[in-house]
C-alpha cells in the first residue's frame, strides 16, 4: 500500500455528500431529459448555499454518528445507537427528501422497541442498505469488526442478505482505498473477498436475523445467496469494463442502483470509467436512468477515498448542506 494522500475519509465524506447533492434532480429523470437540462457531461456544479443533499448524506451521518458516540465496536455497543439515530433521522422535520420505503417501515417498528432482527424488512436489499455505511469503511478496525459493523447497519432496516453482503463489500471498498488500493484493483479484490465470505455468517453480529428468511435453510446457506448475488453483479462490471465507455448510461451493464448490489457495482462502474475526474465520476452517476442520487454518492465516496479532499473543487465544502458535520467526522478519521 501507498502511503494515504491527504484526507482521504474527508475525501470520501464530501464525496458522497457532493454526488448525493448533484444525483438530487435527476434521480427520476430519464438520461435523455438530465441530458436535455445539464447538457451531455451531466451535472458537473453544485446548486444552491447550501447545496441540498438527500436522506442518503442524512443517513451516512446518522451511523457516523452512532459509531462517533459507541464506546466500542461491538453489536451491544452500536445496535442501540444506531437504533436511536435512525429514528431521529425518521422523526427529523428535515426528512422529506423522498426517503426510501423501506427505511421508514423499519424505523416504525424499531420504534415499537422490537428486536432488530424483527423490525427489519426481511426480503429487502434495497441500496438504503449501503448508501449510508461509507462511515463504517473510514475506521481503523480491523476487517471482522468492519464487516459485522457494515452488515449490522444494514440489518436494521434491510434483512436481505444481499443487503448485508454488498454492505460490508461498500465499506471493505473504502477501506481499501482510504489505505492505498488503485480504483482498478477493486473489482478483483471485491470478488475475492466475496468468494472468501461466501459461507461466513456473522451470528455475534446478526443473531438469529437468518431465520427471517422465507426458506431460511441454514445460516451458511442464507448468507451465501447474498454474496452469490454480489458475485454475479461485479462479473457484470468486469464484462462492462471489458468493453470500450460508449459514454451511455451505465445502469444498462450493471443495473439501475435501486437495489444494494447494483448500487455498489454501477457506482464502482463510474468511478472506474472516471477514475482520472472525479467530478466526472459524480455527473456520469447522476446521469443515469436509476438511482442516480445514490449510485453518484457511492461514485463520490470512492474517488474521493481513492484522491482526498483535493479531488473536488475548493468552494464546494463550505456549500453543501451538513457541511459541519461532514467535516469533523472527516476530521476525526483522516
Amino acid at each position: 500500500m501507498t502511503d494515504s494522500p491527504p484526507r482521504r475519509a474527508s475525501g470520501s465524506l464530501f464525496g458522497l455528500a457532493f454526488g448525493d447533492a448533484l444525483g438530487k434532480p435527476t434521480e427520476f429523470l430519464t438520461v435523455a431529459e438530465i441530458v436535455r437540462r445539464y447538457g451531455p457531461a451531466g451535472p458537473r456544479e453544485l446548486v444552491g448555499d447550501p447545496a441540498l443533499v438527500t436522506d442518503d448524506t442524512q443517513m451516512a451521518l446518522a451511523v457516523a454518528g452512532a459509531l462517533r458516540d459507541a464506546p466500542g465496536y461491538s453489536a451491544e455497543a452500536v445496535e442501540p445507537l444506531l437504533r436511536q439515530r435512525f429514528l431521529d433521522w425518521a422523526a427529523s422535520p428535515d426528512n422529506n427528501r423522498a426517503p426510501g420505503m423501506t427505511c421508514l417501515r423499519a424505523c416504525g417498528e424499531l420504534s415499537r422497541g422490537l428486536r432488530w432482527q424483527d423490525a427489519t424488512v426481511a426480503g429487502s436489499k434495497g441500496c438504503g442498505a449501503n448508501m449510508r455505511v461509507t462511515p463504517v469503511g473510514l475506521l481503523d478496525v480491523d476487517l471482522d469488526t468492519l464487516a459485522g459493523l457494515a452488515q449490522l447497519q444494514a440489518g436494521l432496516t434491510h434483512g436481505h442478505p444481499t443487503g448485508l453482503a454488498a454492505s460490508e463489500l461498500t465499506a471493505y471498498a473504502v477501506r481499501l482505498l482510504r489505505d492505498g488500493a488503485a480504483l482498478a484493483d477493486l473489482p478483483g479484490l471485491l470478488t475475492e473477498r466475496a468468494h472468501e465470505q461466501r459461507t461466513v455468517y456473522r451470528g455475534d453480529w446478526l443473531g438469529d436475523l437468518w431465520q427471517r428468511a422465507d426458506d431460511a435453510g441454514t445460516p451458511r446457506e442464507f448468507i451465501a445467496r447474498g454474496w452469490d448475488e454480489c458475485r454475479d453483479v461485479l462479473g457484470r462490471l468486469d464484462a462492462a469494463l471489458a468493453r470500450p465507455d460508449d459514454g451511455g448510461d451505465p445502469c444498462r451493464f450493471t443495473g439501475e442502483g435501486w437495489i444494494a448490489e447494483e448500487a455498489l457495482a454501477t457506482a464502482l462502474l463510474c468511478a472506474l470509467w472516471h477514475a482520472d475526474d472525479p467530478v466526472g465520476a459524480l455527473a456520469r452517476g447522476a446521469t443515469t436512468a436509476g438511482d442516480s442520487d445514490s449510485i453518484a454518492a457511492l461514485a463520490g465516496a470512492f474517488v474521493g477515498a481513492a484522491h482526498g479532499m483535493a479531488a473536488w473543487p475548493a468552494d464546494w465544502a463550505a456549500r453543501i448542506e451538513y457541511a459541519d458535520q461532514l467535516a469533523a467526522f472527516g476530521a476525526a478519521t483522516d
